[in-house]
């Protein structure tokens, strides 16, 4: 709070804005400080409001041991001067009798006996006051729980009772309910119970989200799987990193733990890693704190206790070290609640939550399905898992050999080999053998950079590429090994090559410099002498992909022949030696080049022939992404059975090989591809986030994610909102996100469609906060004025639907600014119009100015649409701008001039044929005409005629369907008449 409230109006409005936040330590902060400044009025009032105010942040703050120290003194106000509470005030006195009651029970430091002495308070002062007593039952069945007594007599006395006006709101009750038949082991009857509340019938502040987190394992317990799965989602997003709700997220990560998330359960624990510091209430820190030791026993239990994990603020934690402190703060604080219960109950219910056993083997229960070998850390140059038939011999120099060997020939197994001799080379005790067949440390040390240097390559990382194939060159001189030099070199001319100049644009400068890149090529192998065959075809090979590359970039028909020489010398020169590998590499360099030349059918018969070959001679590791090609090539043809036909069977014998190796990621985005082209989009978003899980196991962090943002774009195109939220909530917690370290336009994508996302499952706060958030970003992408206009727009509609207009109207301003110099005409029309539909519908005739300036700025962009002869992509933006001047002024009150509006819309549309596209868009017009004319202007003869006609043209189209609702109307309009 920047500057204290200097008269009492004053302190309301910035009670009312505190209101507004939400809870947590800034709030609380700003509570207090409002109380001080209540304290300085002479009337008491003030001071009453501003006491509740903070009492209620404390609470929902998770801190209890201060909200029972603000209530003392409201009733104290209340006992000396009962004149300043209303019946609003008198009721919420009342009601938070029971706040103090929570607050009590969640400190073992409070005595037993001193919880006992509130409640009879509470009856004493209910009954004096006339009140109802069932709260008061509810409040000494819930005591009678937490201790662990028989409550069978308890429950009976508060649930047989009529509730009253003080009574907690039915969701709550309903979850206490449900939770005493959990407790005698009836399952089915608790979830009877929970079905208000499960499928939101009844709700409140803290609810579903509370029963939701008990419900969870009892519907796994019973079958309800899916259910289970869905009710994760949205009960953990209502109630991640809230203090308040500790021992709710507690449950999810058990929840995690049981069913084969576990991997899942420590990523959620890093995003509620602030929850070990700032809950102050023990007894939802015990909650919270056995829901983590369930997850961590479990992970550690499947051999994963060395992993990192997040805990309390001050040292990094491995999971078994993590474990062993919070086991030791929960049995602590078990022990002291059952100290001060005279029982055992707290320190039983916490042993059997972690003597569970899992529930499921596996439920697959977000769209990024990970293990915990997905998140155990890996050295940075770490390759990725070759497959278990992988030979890697035991010897040092047998292993050099078998690497070199199957480096030679191409062999994906070469990986496995890499891999295990860099970690050798990286010990501090590693020594080099002796021997003449093994050569230097040198060579083996250009062995490695080059390998590195090609796993670069695979990410697109050029530059680092480059340097490294340089590295190894240079080692290569220095181990004397000339060819093995000149092969380095060629390399890094091709990433290179594949670089424009700095400052270059564009494909004709990338072509040009691959043209570069093939020259230098040539004149390297020209150079070059006495090579050995294996490294001649690898230059002979380097030259045809540099050419292919440019054929790829450019699409010049220029550029296929020298494509197709190029090939022809590798083919025939790997045939003479027998290369069997660069021989299969030069059919299908051949026929990619039929395929990017545009001719498919001659690319299908190369493949064809190659596959055949492939079959009888080999090498079998050619075969998946052989397979794979003519898969996409089909795609091409638009056969999709057949292209999805071709990439099952290579992603089934891709199998076989480590996966970075044969491409797997990609024959997984293929037959995402051609699920959607089949109609199986399900299918295809598996597909997806398969495929960008691999990419990410692989280090290309970059197409994972752009490869995960379609998944999401795709998951909420489906309808499933949550899957969308919680694969979208994953993502941006990565480290590289929050450290800033991913393209910043990439996360804005992220975040932009998690907006959507929250506004599609109507949490227009979360929406409205997001938007606002990447409006005010995307002012600054100077580079794409026309993302910041399609942003600022969508961002003006939720303020507008929140039925803040100012702001709105201030959104829509900075779009319409952006719009200006990027055009987005169909964006910034919707939004617009949506603007002033929403403006006159909540504020009739007061909002009818300003919603026809919304609209006049619509017709003005409709005006510039038409002028640079753009066409729209859904509805013409004329007749959708005649139709919302309608329904504007019909809201607005202005029945003529809306009924005019709806003709000059029904006349620019026209009357409708057998195939035009508007036909819903016409007969809603009717619909509102005719609903005008009828109803509110009352002339129902003339409407009936204009609605009977409609019918009578649709029903001869065929257009059934459009005729309900104009049918519906005519009735109306007839039974009225």
């Amino acid at each position: 709070m920047t500057t204290a409230p200097q008269t009492t109006d004053e302190l309301y409005q910035a009670l009312r804005e505190n209101d507004r936040r939400p809870y947590g330590r800034s709030r609380t902060v700003t509570a207090e400080e409002l109380v001080d400044a209540a304290e300085q009025f002479a009337e008491p009032r003030p001071l009453v409001h501003a006491l509740l105010e903070l009492q209620e942040a404390y609470t929902y703050g998770s801190e209890p041991r201060k909200s029972p120290v603000v209530f003392a003194r409201v009733l104290t106000l209340f006992d000396e001067q009962p004149d300043v509470f209303d019946e609003r005030l008198r009721r919420t006195l009342f009601w938070r009798f029971k706040w103090v009651a929570n607050a009590l029970r969640a400190l073992p430091e409070v005595p037993l006996a001193s919880l006992r002495q509130w409640l009879a308070e509470m009856r004493d002062r209910y009954e004096k006051a006339g009140l109802g007593l069932q709260p008061y039952y509810g409040q000494a069945y819930q005591l009678a729980s937490h201790v662990g007594e028989d409550t069978t007599l308890a429950y009976e006395l508060w649930a047989a009772r009529t509730r009253t006006n003080l009574t907690d709101c039915e969701a709550c009750e309903i979850c206490e309910r449900a939770r005493y038949h959990l407790a005698t082991g009836d399952d089915e009857r608790a979830l009877r119970t929970w079905e208000p509340v499960l499928t939101g019938k009844e709700s409140c502040q803290e609810e579903p989200a509370r029963s939701t987190s008990y419900a969870l394992l009892p519907l796994l317990r019973t079958g309800h799987t899916d259910r289970a799965r869905a009710l994760h989602l949205t009960g953990y997003r209502s109630c991640r990193r809230n203090p308040s709700m500790s021992g709710e997220i507690g449950r999810h990560l058990e929840f995690c733990a049981l069913t084969g998330n576990e991997a899942r359960g420590l990523e959620l624990l890093a995003e509620n890693r602030s929850l070990f510091d700032d809950v102050d209430s023990p007894l939802d820190l015990l909650s919270f704190l056995t829901g983590v030791e369930v997850l961590l026993q479990r992970v550690e239990h499947l051999g994963h206790g060395e992993l990192p994990a997040a805990g309390y603020a001050g040292r990094t934690w491995t999971v078994a070290g993590l474990r062993a402190e919070v086991r030791d703060r929960a049995h602590d604080l078990a022990a002291r609640f059952d100290a001060r219960n005279g029982t055992t109950a707290h320190t039983d219910r916490r042993r059997a939550r972690l003597d569970r056993a899992p529930l499921l083997g596996s439920l697959e229960l977000t769209l990024r399905t990970r293990g915990l070998d997905d998140v155990t850390p890996a050295a940075p140059a770490a390759a990725p898992t070759a497959r278990a038939a992988a030979d890697v011999p035991d010897t040092l120099p047998e292993l050099i050999a078998r690497a070199r060997a199957l480096e030679e020939q191409g062999h994906p197994d070469a990986v496995a080999c890499w891999a295990r001799l860099r970690t050798l080379v990286a010990a501090p005790d590693y020594a080099h053998p002796d021997d003449p067949a093994v050569g230097p440390l040198v060579q083996l040390r250009a062995d490695l950079s080059a390998d590195e240097a090609g796993r670069a390559g695979e990410k697109d990382e050029v530059g680092a590429a480059a340097a490294l194939y340089e590295e190894a060159a240079s080692l290569y001189d220095e181990a004397g090994a000339p060819g093995h030099a000149v092969l380095a070199r060629a390399c890094a001319l091709l990433p290179a090559g594949g670089t424009p100049a700095e400052h270059a644009e564009g494909a004709e400068a990338k072509a040009a410099a691959l043209t570069a890149a093939h020259a230098a090529l040539v004149r390297l192998h020209e150079e070059a002498s006495g090579l050995p065959p294996y490294q001649e075809a690898r230059l002979l090979r380097l030259r045809a992909t540099a050419l292919g590359l440019r054929l790829q970039t450019s699409g010049n028909e220029e550029h296929v022949a020298p494509v197709f020489a190029e090939v022809d010398l590798l083919l025939e020169f790997a045939t003479r030696y027998d290369i069997v590998s660069q021989v299969s590499g030069a059919l299908l360099l051949r026929a990619s080049t039929y395929a990017l030349s545009g001719d498919l059918p001659a690319a299908v018969t190369e493949i064809d022939a190659l596959l055949d070959r492939l079959k009888a001679h080999g090498p079998a590791w050619h075969l998946p992404r052989t397979l794979g090609l003519r898969g996409r090539i089909q795609l091409g043809l638009r056969d999709a059975e057949a292209a999805h036909a071709d990439l099952t069977e290579s992603l089934r014998l891709a199998a076989d090989w480590p996966s970075a190796t044969v491409d797997t990621a990609r024959f997984h985005g293929d037959l995402a591809e051609a699920g959607m082209h089949l109609g199986r989009p399900d299918e295809a978003l598996r597909h997806l986030t398969r495929s960008a899980e691999l990419e990410l196991r692989h280090g290309n962090r970059t197409d994972a994610f752009c490869t995960y943002s379609n998944a999401a774009q795709l998951s909420l195109d489906l309808g499933r909102v949550e899957d969308c939220i919680a694969l979208l909530d994953s993502l941006l917690a990565e480290p590289e996100v929050a450290a800033g370290e991913l393209d910043d336009r990439l996360v804005a994508q992220l975040r932009l469609t998690r907006a959507r996302a929250l506004h599609t499952g109507e949490d227009l706060k979360a929406a409205t906060a997001e938007f606002a958030a990447l409006a005010a970003e995307s002012a600054d992408w100077h580079d794409d004025l026309g993302s910041h206009a399609v942003i600022a727009a969508e961002t003006a509609v939720l303020l507008a639907e929140s039925g803040e207009f100012g702001p709105a109207r201030e959104a829509a301003n900075q779009a319409l600014a952006a719009h200006a110099q990027a055009p987005r005409y169909e964006q910034l029309s919707n939004c617009l119009r949506e603007l002033a539909r929403l403006q006159a519908q909540r504020q009739g005739s007061d909002g009818l100015t300003d919603a026809l300036a919304l609209l006049a700025d619509a017709g003005s962009v409709a005006d510039e649409a038409r002028a640079a002869g753009y066409e729209a992509h859904g509805r013409s933006l004329d007749s959708a701008l005649a139709y919302e001047h309608g329904r504007v002024n019909s809201y607005a009150g202005e029945y003529e001039t809306a009924l005019a509006a709806l003709d000059k819309c029904l006349a620019l549309l026209g009357e409708p044929g057998p195939d035009a596209d508007h036909i819903g868009e016409w007969a809603e017009c009717i619909r509102l005409a005719g609903a005008v004319e009828g109803i509110f202007l009352e002339r129902p003869a003339p409407a009936l005629t204009r609605l009977d006609a409609a019918v009578s043209n649709l029903t001869a189209l065929g257009h059934t369907e459009e005729t309900e609702p104009l049918t519906s109307l005519a009735a109306r309009l007839r039974d009225e008449g």
